[in-house]
């Protein structure tokens, strides 16, 4: 049970998944009568299915690279545009 939480909840620590460790299931109360057999078995049934997160949610090390070039020519050429406008006036 999870700290502050009051409910049932089912958790799956073998989610045979390279992506995630455990997965937690919060049980809706109108199905607190099933047997912890069968919330666990359909749990895992989820968990199985879920595979691998969606590539817009897996972190892209390529976009931050590219963020950082951005920023550093964009730092690059407002110090140049200012040399310029220096040496000019």
């Amino acid at each position: 049970m999870l700290k502050g939480v009051n409910r049932q909840v089912v958790e799956v620590a073998d989610t045979g998944s390279e992506y995630f460790e455990r997965a937690l299931f919060f049980v809706n109360p109108k199905y607190y009568g099933l047997t912890d057999g069968k919330l666990r078995e359909r749990a895992q049934t989820l968990v199985t299915s879920a595979g691998a997160p969606p590539k817009s949610k897996q972190k892209d090390s390529r976009g931050k690279l590219k963020t950082a070039i951005v920023v550093v020519a964009s730092a690059l050429a407002g110090s140049l545009l200012t040399v310029i406008c220096s040496a000019v006036i």
